[in-house]
């Protein structure tokens, strides 16, 4: 099988690995580099060009974006530069590495690799999968269908994004203790499940390394939540989930 490679860029590093589709896990040890700032597209495609000549890949390129993506084309973007508005990024990417690009959103790719290879595996009904980084994505799906472009970080949570109050990285920047953010994502999930009534909630992103520390202080709900088990693997894994999926398509 062709190799196929994923790029997971995120509003603080830009990771990539060829990927091993059939086991849905990496095939080699990522290579990551900071994301640039400001992340402008001339910026990010010079870094993905770097991750993607660090393993001389040859083959499908899948790439996550953080923002809503449409037919290859990234319409909103929160957490990089505003440049990229409009601008047909699968075409971009795919010019600038001359080989065939796919972008994603990066919640929905970090959703698709856990439904098909982690914690989501043969669940029906509604499933969400919320990843909390930079911001906070949100991948929902319905009978394992994907609804794309959720963006559900950007719900109003007390008058702000609700990314501002309970994302990763707000935790960080307001030197919130483990308890203290558990409140705010646990205010943050029950806002979701009133909207959504999911029966699974995966939480991904970088902090579900740690998913131990908060997790079990989390309010008992209808929805189940547990940690993604592609851990911050799965958006690499889905990205490149989503090229070989254009491969075959055309």
């Amino acid at each position: 099988m062709t190799k196929v490679f994923g790029v997971d860029i995120g509003g603080s590093g830009i990771k990539g690995a060829p990927v091993d589709l059939e086991r849905g896990a990496l095939a080699q040890e990522r290579h990551k580099v900071l994301t640039p700032h400001p992340a402008s597209p001339e910026s990010v495609v010079a870094a993905v060009q770097e991750v993607v000549r660090h393993f001389d890949h040859q083959g499908p390129v899948g790439l996550t974006f953080p923002g809503v993506v449409v037919d290859g084309h990234t319409r909103t973007a929160a957490n990089v530069d505003k440049g990229w508005i409009g601008v047909d990024a699968a075409g971009l990417f795919g010019d600038a590495l001359d080989l065939p690009a796919t972008v994603i959103n990066d919640a929905d790719a970090a959703g698709l690799a856990e439904l098909t290879h982690g914690a989501g595996q043969a669940h029906r009904g509604v499933v969400m999968v919320l990843t909390f980084g930079t911001g906070i994505g949100s991948a929902l799906f319905v009978d394992g269908t994907l609804v794309p472009n959720t963006e559900l970080g950007h719900l109003e949570l007390r008058g702000k994004d609700a990314e501002h109050r309970a994302s990763s990285a707000a935790r960080e920047r307001h030197d919130l203790s483990w308890p203290d953010w558990a409140e705010r994502v646990d205010e943050y999930l029950g806002m979701v499940e009133r909207l959504f009534s999911p029966q699974l909630i995966i939480i991904g992103g970088g902090v579900s390394r740690k998913h131990e520390k908060f997790l079990p202080l989390l309010t008992e709900r209808g929805a189940e939540v547990v940690p993604a088990r592609l851990r911050n693997d799965a958006g690499i894994v889905g990205a490149a989930m989503a090229a070989q999926a254009a491969a075959e398509a055309h």
